[in-house]
């Protein structure tokens, strides 16, 4: 069966779910990953997602062509969703530049030789359009995401691609372990005695299941073409009161006093406990989701409310021990009475 879609990064915590999604959806499905699809096939069925039209084929960003056979099979594919890229704190700049610029620019020249392109659908971030990019300021993985989306867009323009680009906030959802949930993290634990940020900072986020039928929408609709849509919730609460109603809700003390970032960043790291790559995105700013409000709203799609699934991330972080061993089943988890032995 020749694949009409194909998911770069299908073993992310992005990806994955768009492989879902698109299977759920009847669509015939390429994954590329890195080494052994055992672990999405696996995911998958765990999920309940039959895999019958899914192909997993081994590919590296980072080459040119991807390392994928000259015909590989692929030749049917339509729609290209590149959700591949190095999201961690404490990069070398080579190695993030390598699979955020270098490799989101390979998946960009590997689209325009399929014949019947239909899209190519380009994950970047929320914070990442616009102005140049600040190695030194920013850190590794924020400045190569802007200078790839930089880069992205000026190929993408020169090939004449069908481009589509995604800025989604922080994604939560079951299995996301990093970002954001290490405040969770550390909530849970009792180790944040203050708040980094200071008054009205904004950290959005983004349901992972909104997100993916999202996605996998933008292809059939001509108009999403040469667009690009900031996706996250507006409902959001500043991240002073999106830790009180975590605290809340886990049953352990809120932080009573907030930092402001020039302070933390002046601060020694060894006594902030913050690695000073996340203080850029400890902003006040707001985004521009009218776009993509208004196509959610075109395809009937809708956000779940924001309080409900920070709870329900919250208790799989807690159950899954925050991605540092297997979830127990059948333990309680934060929402029904906190797990003795877990804090």
């Amino acid at each position: 069966m020749t694949p009409d879609s194909l998911v770069l990064g299908a073993t992310g915590f992005v990806g994955r779910s768009l492989v879902a999604e698109l299977l759920r959806q009847g669509r015939t499905v390429a994954a590329a990953v890195r080494g052994s699809g055992d672990r999405l096939t696996a995911w998958l069925a765990g999920q309940g997602v039959e895999a019958s039209r899914l192909t997993v084929v081994t590919c590296d960003v980072t080459v040119p062509g991807l390392g994928l056979r000259a015909d590989g099979g692929l030749k049917g594919v339509l729609d290209v969703y590149n959700a591949a890229a190095r999201f961690a704190f404490g990069l070398t700049v080579q190695e993030a530049r390598s699979a955020n610029v270098t490799g989101a620019l390979n998946v960009a020249d590997w689209a325009a030789t399929r014949p019947g392109l239909r899209r190519l659908v380009h994950v970047s971030g929320y914070r990442v359009s616009g102005g140049s990019p600040d190695y030194r300021r920013e850190g590794p993985y924020e400045a190569s995401k802007k200078e790839g989306d930089a880069a992205v867009r000026a190929r993408s323009a020169e090939l004449g691609l069908p481009l589509t680009v995604v800025n989604p906030a922080t994604v939560i959802g079951p299995g996301q372990f990093i970002g954001l949930a290490s405040l969770v993290r550390d909530l849970w634990h009792r180790r944040l005695p203050v708040l980094p940020g200071g008054p009205d900072v904004f950290v959005p986020v983004v349901d992972i299941d909104y997100l993916a039928r999202f996605m996998v929408a933008l292809p059939e609709h001509p108009e999403t073409a040469g667009r690009s849509y900031w996706v996250l919730d507006d409902e959001t609460p500043e991240l002073r009161e999106l830790v009180a109603l975590l605290a809340a809700h886990l049953g352990v003390p809120a932080p009573r006093w907030s930092v402001p970032v020039g302070l933390v960043r002046r601060l020694p790291r060894a006594l902030t406990g913050v690695d000073p790559e996340t203080l850029s995105f400890l902003s006040k700013d707001r985004y521009d989701t009218a776009p993509a409000l208004a196509f959610a709203e075109r395809i009937g799609l809708r956000m779940p409310p924001v309080g409900q699934a920070l709870r329900r991330w919250a208790d799989d972080l807690v159950a899954a021990r925050f991605g540092e061993g297997p979830a127990e089943r059948g333990r309680e988890t934060a929402a029904g009475g906190a797990p003795r032995g877990t804090r």
